[in-house]
């Protein structure tokens, strides 16, 4: 039809996982863009293309030159657009608690626009902002909402990326527990003994147990039954 398909095609072979060509795709696009308008439905794919290949210098140019034109066009979609892309250019800066102020703004501006797939998207990143500042619950409750949402839009790429995050039950056990305990736990909730879960990890059987013990002490649990109870009732297994 005479168009070229960007971002959407840099946009899906990046979901494919072609990140070079997806980076090739949107870079070629922002150098034909024409105008303001043309660089506005580029520069936010730009900042997710170039934030996933780990340019975070690039991300941030990408970000600035984009609130840029949200002020000079005075748009709110432009605004929020602006906000989200900034708040994760300064999350990969590694300034959580500044990119919560900005995704915060992009989440207020698309509720207000009744934008739900980006009020999803956007959450996702305030989770992993508040997961660096160390709040577990808030996290948890906002990637359940980002979760929930995409399930009703059927935005089946996003529900894929989101299994790689951490599990609201996981979050909190894992918040105790440290990464070999939990595997403990796990293991012993599938009935194995410490010899078992020692020839599984590699570890003697005297390491095995310890970490049952300490498993105990931090749950506060008294027997491998209620250990393995503990592990269904959060949804471990």
């Amino acid at each position: 039809m005479g168009r070229r398909p960007q971002p959407g095609l840099a946009l899906l072979r990046l979901t494919q996982g072609q990140l070079d060509s997806a980076a090739t795709y949107i870079r070629r696009g922002l150098d034909e863009a024409e105008d303001g308008a043309a660089l506005s439905r580029l520069l936010p794919s730009f900042v997710e293309i170039v934030l996933a290949a780990g340019d975070v210098p690039a991300a941030r140019a990408a970000a600035d030159r984009l609130s840029r034109i949200a002020e000079e066009m005075n748009a709110r979609f432009l605004y929020a657009v602006a906000a989200q892309a900034t708040g994760a250019v300064l999350l990969a800066e590694g300034d959580p608690r500044a990119a919560l102020d900005a995704l915060h703004a992009a989440l207020k501006a698309w509720l207000e626009l009744e934008a739900p797939y980006e009020g999803a998207r956007v959450r996702t990143l305030i989770a992993s902002a508040l997961r660096e500042l160390g709040d577990r619950d808030s996290a948890d409750m906002e990637l359940e909402v980002a979760r929930l949402a995409l399930e009703q839009l059927g935005a089946a790429p996003d529900l894929a990326r989101m299994k790689g995050l951490p599990r609201p039950a996981m979050a909190k056990v894992s918040g105790r527990l440290s990464g070999r305990e939990l595997e403990v736990l796990l293991l012993v909730a599938e009935g194995k003994t410490n010899r078992a879960i020692a020839a599984e990890l590699v570890i003697s059987e005297k390491t095995a147990a310890r970490h049952v013990s300490n498993i105990f002490t931090k749950l506060g649990l008294s027997s491998r039954a209620a250990a393995t109870a503990y592990a269904y009732q959060h949804e471990l297994v």
